[in-house]
Parts: C-alpha cells; sequence; structure tokens
C-alpha cells in the first residue's frame, strides 16, 4: 500500500494565500489540493539561464489538482510541449495574446518580439468547468466605430426577431490585452497584476480557489486575493519565495473581480 507523502509547512500564509518552497511535483501530490483554475508561467526552456529548465511531468501534476488552467508561453514552447498536455488529459479551448509597451529581442533577423501567449485548457466535460468572460466597457459602438470607454452611453435598444436587444455599453474582453511590462520587478519574467485579473475571473469563481506552481515574483497570489479568491503557490527558488512573502505581508489594495 503507498502512502502519500506528507504534505510540507508552508513557507508563509496570512490564512488566504498560501506558499510553499519545493519542487512542485513534490508539493502538489503532497497538498493533494483541488483548485478551480490553475493560472501560472512555467520556465519555457528557450535559454541557457539556469533557471530556465522544463520540468518534466509538470503538466500532469497540474491535471491531478484543477480541470481548468491558464498556462503563459511562446508559440515555440507550446508546439514542442503539446504532447506532454495532450498526455495529461488537457485540451486548449483559446488562447489569448499579451501585448507588452516594448519587448526584447537579441536577433536581428526577425521581428522585434513584443506579446506572449496564455493558453486556456481544460479537462473532461466543458460543461462543468467555470468560464465567465469579464465585460469591460466598449471601445467600439454596434457598427465598429471607436468609441470612448470613458464617455457616457447612452443604453440602445432594438427588437431582433422576437426578442429585444438592449447595448449596456459593455463587451466580452478582446483577446488581445495591451499591459505594460514590469519594470525592475521582483523576477526576471514576473506579470503584471491587471494582466492576470481577468484569467482569473474566466476560470475561477469568486471565493475559489488559485494555484500557481511557479509562482515567481507572487503575481498570481496578488492578483487572486486582490479578486476574492484564495490562492496556493509553489516555488522552487527559495530567493522567490522570500521576494513572494515580503511582498505578500505588504497587503495590497482591494481591486473588485
Amino acid at each position: 500500500m503507498t502512502t502519500a507523502p506528507a504534505a510540507p509547512a508552508p513557507y508563509w500564509s496570512d490564512g488566504q494565500v498560501t506558499l510553499y518552497h519545493g519542487d512542485m511535483r513534490e508539493i502538489l501530490p503532497a497538498l493533494g489540493t483541488v483548485a478551480d483554475a490553475v493560472v501560472t508561467d512555467p520556465p519555457y526552456a528557450e535559454t541557457a539561464l539556469a533557471w530556465d529548465r522544463w520540468p518534466d511531468g509538470w503538466p500532469a501534476r497540474a491535471a491531478a489538482v484543477s480541470r481548468s488552467m491558464w498556462c503563459f508561453g511562446s508559440m515555440r514552447m507550446f508546439l514542442a510541449r503539446y504532447g506532454e498536455f495532450e498526455a495529461a488529459g488537457w485540451r486548449m479551448s483559446q488562447d489569448i495574446v499579451w501585448e507588452k509597451h516594448n519587448g526584447s529581442g537579441f536577433a536581428s533577423d526577425r521581428f522585434r518580439r513584443v506579446h506572449e501567449h496564455a493558453l486556456h485548457w481544460y479537462r473532461g466535460d466543458w460543461a462543468g468547468v467555470h468560464h465567465a468572460v469579464p465585460r469591460v466597457p466598449a471601445r467600439f459602438d454596434a457598427k465598429g466605430r471607436t468609441a470612448s470607454a470613458s464617455a457616457v452611453r447612452v443604453p440602445h435598444t432594438r427588437t431582433i426577431g422576437a426578442h429585444e436587444y438592449a447595448d449596456d455599453g459593455m463587451r466580452l474582453e478582446r483577446s488581445v490585452i495591451g499591459q505594460p511590462s514590469v519594470r525592475r520587478g521582483l523576477h526576471p519574467t514576473e506579470k503584471p497584476v491587471p494582466l492576470l485579473l481577468p484569467l482569473i475571473a474566466y476560470a475561477c469563481p469568486p471565493g475559489g480557489t488559485v494555484v500557481d506552481p511557479f509562482a515567481g515574483s507572487g503575481s498570481t497570489l496578488d492578483a487572486a486575493r486582490q479578486s476574492g479568491r484564495r490562492a496556493i503557490g509553489v516555488e522552487a527558488d527559495e530567493r522567490y519565495c522570500e521576494a513572494i512573502a515580503g511582498r505578500l505581508a505588504q497587503g495590497a489594495l482591494d481591486i473588485p473581480a
């Protein structure tokens, strides 16, 4: 009879967010947690940097704790690793593009890279997976013309067949999200909190639980807490665990979901 490994002591916790130090492939099975969503940014294994190493088997570990996952990555990474996601039972539903204010490029024979992808994956029956697209003030009117998001909008009502349609000035969040990169952040691949908020709102209901197996700077944990969700993070590098604990201990402004 196989005995489940003992759950480790948290590195830091405030009752809403809990952070663990260690390899996510060892920590997650020990926790036995079932989360509403995984939101994470794994190492892409595209550089010679010591920390940029793909943890073999991690998609299967993530599949054991949730049926829904947002995963950041490059097109090269997803194409190379697609079989690992598929073998773990993950099916891709959609992708979003993070458009940065500026990017980094070290090759003079390629376009300057100013974006990253985040793919949403799910397992099992789609109807049983939470998916609620955030609605935002319209940037375009009903005819596709540019409209000011801050302008006072008069709801437009018209009849479509037997149904009355009222335009309330709100639209589904767009799949290209523009957010400035984090400059001089806590981690070299730190994601801005405003970028993560709509992804969390989409995949995790209010009061639910988000897991980040590669916590990095703690942005996902911070965004989950600000949006009224619980969060569990795992980080292999103790230097970043210390930075995350310091960040979260400072508290944050309350941002509605």
